[in-house]
C-alpha cells in the first residue's frame, strides 16, 4: 500500500483530492510540524444502508405484549 505524508494546511487545503487518493487505496499521513497526527486511508468494508424490510423475521413480539402485567392489577381497578 502506497503512503502518502502531508502537512496539515495542506491537508486541509486539498482534502477532496487527499479522499480520492485513500479511495484508491494510498494512506496519506497528516502532520503537524512534523509529527503525525492523524491518518487517512481507505476502509476495509464498504457500508452500506439497511433496506426497508431487512430485518423481518428477526424479531418476535408475543402474542400477549399489551396485555395487562399480574403485578399492576391493583393500579388498574
Amino acid at each position: 500500500m502506497k503512503t502518502q505524508i502531508v502537512g496539515a494546511f495542506e491537508a486541509k487545503t486539498h482534502f477532496s483530492s487527499l479522499l480520492e487518493k485513500a479511495h484508491q487505496g494510498t494512506v496519506i499521513v497528516v502532520t503537524r510540524r512534523g509529527k503525525p497526527v492523524a491518518q487517512l486511508g481507505p476502509t476495509e468494508e464498504h457500508f452500506t444502508r439497511p433496506s426497508f424490510g431487512s430485518a423481518k423475521g428477526q424479531i418476535h413480539i408475543a402474542p400477549d405484549f399489551d396485555e395487562p402485567l399480574d403485578d399492576m392489577a391493583e393500579y388498574q381497578a
